[in-house]
């Protein structure tokens, strides 16, 4: 009876234990409770604070709150806790580039103007949804308006593919796809002139279609496929509907070591002559980019060596307006390196070597200093001494300097 007796004590002592546990979990729960109530309050006071507009201080109206409810007193409605993120969601990130250049020296083959406000791009870029975005760039010359670039991008096709539709620089080596104000130089190499165009390059309205391919451990290779109307000054010409032209760019990048990597680059393009109708032109090339970057003095040292190769193989007529034509393979190249000395400044040189298209005999040469100062990450200035060697026989000796500044969210090149 005894035993029994004990028995139902202790029950009953760990039956108060477990009540006295769950009066204690509720006071705790309650706690809490009444202190995110006074946390939602005073989120919800400094929200208040934030949309009321300054005393004195008039509300333009918006789409959002018309103008009588300006008028009456109203304010403003807040989407997100926020208005201007909200405004934001409707407009697409927009920046300006300038890019001033001055000339000195004689130039008797290709002149250039003593300053010149070479070109004010003007882009707008926007995600559109979660499987594609646009990219729109206008360049502004002192005279004319022209659509350096303008497309639409899907990254997330079946198939790890992505598509670009609209006008866009093909993927033929490296310098044909940068804008000029990406260059590490102030002109563009006597290849690029002689062989792919020019400042334009090749530059038309198409499709292109890349993807990453299986590589080994270490190695990133991605394909590019591009076809083009086939209207490309100096390059390619369409004559008729059907002379598209076709690019084909193939890229493998690989890490060397913690701060050393190298990109190597094939490509092929080929389309309609613009010397008459049914010829074609067929380029080929080769670049490769060596970067060092030490990741403990990265601000402060780092160097980029660049070289591209190109071939052109075409059909022409040596005489204006003679009947014959022959085939022709002019050749060209440049090599350039790029030190950084300190953390704004920059110096580099450039070799230059390269036959004309339209006639392979002719032949330039140039070398150049360049010498580049980073005021912060929206401006540069560089000065560089350009000498250059013309098939012609004559000698060129310019100093040129330029002025490259940037206002509003430019989004990042590709690497």
């Amino acid at each position: 009876m005894r035993r029994h007796l004990h028995l139902c004590a202790a029950v009953s002592m760990l039956v108060g234990a477990a009540h006295a546990q769950d009066n204690a979990v509720l006071e705790r729960l309650k706690t809490m409770e009444d202190r995110i109530k006074a946390l939602e309050a005073e989120v919800a006071d400094l929200k208040g604070q934030k949309a009321a507009p300054e005393a004195g201080v008039p509300v333009a109206p918006t789409a959002q709150a018309p103008a009588a409810a300006v008028a009456a007193g109203g304010t403003l409605p807040v989407y997100g806790g926020s208005q201007a993120a909200a405004s934001k969601v409707f407009n697409p990130d927009i920046a300006v580039i300038g890019d001033f250049i001055g000339t000195g020296g004689k130039n008797p083959v290709v002149p250039s103007p003593a300053f010149e406000m070479h070109e004010s791009e003007v882009a707008f870029q926007a995600i559109l949804d979660p499987y594609s975005r646009a990219d729109f760039f206008l360049s502004f010359g002192e005279h004319n308006v022209t659509l350096e670039e303008g497309y639409l991008t899907f990254p997330a096709l079946p198939g790890h593919l992505d598509l670009r539709a609209g006008k866009m620089r093909a993927a033929f080596g490296k310098v044909n796809t940068l804008h000029n104000h990406v260059l590490p130089w102030v002109d563009r190499p006597l290849v690029t002139q002689n062989l792919v165009g020019g400042e334009d390059g090749i530059n038309d309205a198409g499709l292109s279609l890349s993807r990453i391919l299986p590589a080994p451990g270490g190695l990133f290779v991605e394909g590019t496929a591009q076809v083009f109307r086939g209207d490309s000054d100096n390059v390619f010409h369409s004559w008729r509907a059907n002379n598209l032209s076709t690019v084909g760019h193939l890229r493998g990048y690989r890490d060397i070591s913690e701060s050393t990597n190298v990109d190597i680059g094939v490509s092929y393009a080929r389309g309609a002559s613009p010397v008459a109708p049914g010829l074609f032109s067929q380029l080929y090339g080769i670049d490769a980019t060596l970067r060092w970057k030490p990741l403990r003095r990265s601000i402060y040292h780092s160097f980029t060596g660049r070289a591209e190769f190109i071939w052109d193989r075409n059909e022409t007529n040596l005489v204006a307006g003679s009947p014959v034509f022959t085939r022709q393979t002019p050749f060209g190249y440049f090599v350039s390196a790029e030190y950084q000395f300190a953390r704004r400044w920059f110096a580099g040189a450039r070799f230059d070597w390269s036959e004309r298209a339209l006639n392979a005999l002719d032949r330039d040469t140039g070398g150049s200093a360049v010498l580049t100062y980073w005021p912060s990450e929206f401006s540069q200035v560089r000065g560089q001494y350009r000498r250059t060697r013309y098939a012609e026989a004559l000698t060129a000796n310019e100093i040129l300097f330029q002025f490259i500044f940037s206002i509003g969210a430019h989004g990042a090149h590709p690497f």
